[in-house]
């Protein structure tokens, strides 16, 4: 059951904005002592409201295949196992307008609450499909017509460098987990390893901001591409 909670007395307007919203859509309402939402603060919001609902959806991949999009991008992590980076892929990935996240079943944590925070968000916004075996996933996407590119420093192609046929398609990005990279098996499934030309001392990038380079550069080619 969906609560939304609230420090009892607290009736500025956007918690009574908040308020009339939950009951529009038949949410139950609660008041809750002052002191409700000091218990825990690492887990509770010191804001005065608090929702309680149910597990974020996960979907098929074929599901995130059927969202419009032109080109349609997908996302996938191989081993990113840190709700942070995942929560803050997450951001990055609904902004530059990726049609899903796919996350694997292991070595990949939860939507959970720190994922939610991280996101700001988006992750609200993005669907997410949850695979057993990522090389199978990426091979299903490659016979639907999505070309694969993994990235990461060791990449023999330069991000900027991309001819502009490979970026007019639907595509795939797959980022690995920091210092081990992509796992054997999705990296022989690729159609192009891609790396970020780096300029200073530093060898690579946090993989969220990896995820932010690479998927603005992609969308930022393919509306170019569709103005020309």
């Amino acid at each position: 059951m969906h609560v939304l909670r609230i420090s009892a007395g607290a009736r500025h307007s956007e918690i009574a904005a908040l308020v009339a919203l939950a009951e529009s859509v038949h949410v139950r309402v609660e008041e809750v002592p002052p002191g409700f939402f000091n218990r825990d603060a690492g887990e509770r919001s010191l804001q005065g409201v608090e929702l309680e609902a149910g597990a974020l959806p996960e979907l098929e991949v074929g599901q995130l295949l059927e969202r419009p999009g032109e080109p349609r991008t997908i996302l996938a992590l191989d081993g990113v196992e840190d709700p942070q980076n995942v929560g803050a892929i997450a951001r990055v990935a609904e902004a530059a307008g990726v049609q899903g996240l796919v996350l694997t079943r292991r070595r990949a944590p939860p939507l959970s609450p720190v994922v939610a925070r991280a996101s700001a968000g988006a992750i609200e916004w993005l669907p997410v499909a949850r695979v057993p075996n990522l090389p199978r996933s990426l091979n299903y996407m490659k016979s639907k017509g999505f070309w694969v590119f993994g990235t990461g420093p060791e990449g023999t192609e330069e991000l900027y460098g991309l001819p502009e046929r490979l970026l007019r398609g639907d595509r795939v990005v797959v980022l690995g987990a920091e210092g081990r990279g992509l796992r054997r098996g999705v990296d022989q499934v690729l159609d192009h390893r891609v790396r970020v030309p780096m300029a200073g001392r530093v060898a690579s990038l946090n993989v969220a901001a990896a995820a932010a380079v690479v998927l603005f550069e992609f969308r930022r080619r393919a509306d170019l591409a569709t103005l020309a």
